[in-house]
């Protein structure tokens, strides 16, 4: 598989790397000339060519194929609750690379971590900093989209628009991979905090319609949880 770059624009014969990620791709990667590279919008289009040139965080691209990928269905948006340390940063890295479609920061009532104020710009900006390197890591083409960060009525209220909605939590009766999903529309997985889903708002989340499912025989850390579920709804995608 190519290595994977990020450029705004990929139109025209020759795409160029600068900025950021033409150090990336000059500096830190070393790409040589002759070399071929894959280039994304960081949406669903994107190019393969032959690298023509290379100087100090600077590349120059000479497009040879064109690609666009069609829409995912269905759409898997995950709810990962804020929680302490790293463990939100593995999260959103491993949400990425298994390949879901946006992320959305919950603020749950047993979440150690806290955005607040200015927290709560910088802790997406974050987010999406991590979203996009484990793009490129994974090389997969589209970012998944970060979200605003989502009280608990706010969830709900978002509950609205999803076409199925499955909550981890170990209290579930039934496997995740069990549920009947829909092969189209949008799919939303809630993963809680380290310390686990409030009884109150599991219950709020019952009277809204969404699936209660468990993992598997065992308790998986929040940051390592939602990656995992994703992989097993996204299998059929795959």
């Amino acid at each position: 598989m190519l290595p994977l770059f990020l450029a705004d624009s990929i139109f025209g014969e020759t795409v160029i790397l600068d900025g950021d990620e033409g150090h990336h791709a000059a500096d830190v990667v070393r790409v040589r000339p002759g070399e071929w590279i894959r280039i994304s919008n960081g949406v669903s289009d994107y190019v393969d060519g032959v690298v023509e040139s290379v100087s100090r965080g600077h590349v120059e691209v000479k497009v040879e194929s064109r690609f666009s990928l069609p829409p995912a269905e269905p759409r898997l948006v995950v709810v990962q609750a804020l929680a302490k340390g790293d463990s939100s940063n593995i999260a959103v890295e491993l949400l990425t690379e298994v390949g879901v479609d946006e992320i959305l920061p919950w603020s749950s009532l047993r979440s150690i971590a806290k955005w607040e104020g200015e927290k709560i710009a910088k802790g997406r900006q974050r987010w999406e900093s991590i979203a996009r390197e484990a793009t490129k890591q994974s090389r997969r083409i589209s970012i998944p989209k970060v979200g605003p960060l989502h009280s608990t009525n706010e969830l709900i209220a978002r509950f609205n628009s999803a076409d199925c909605v499955i909550v981890l939590h170990e209290s579930g009766e039934q496997p995740i991979s069990e549920i009947s999903r829909p092969h189209e529309g949008e799919l939303l997985l809630v993963v809680g905090p380290e310390g686990g889903i409030d009884e109150s708002e599991l219950s709020l989340f019952r009277s809204a319609g969404a699936h209660i499912g468990v993992l598997g025989p065992t308790v998986l850390r929040s940051a390592h949880a939602g990656g995992i579920a994703a992989a097993v709804l996204l299998s059929s995608r795959w």
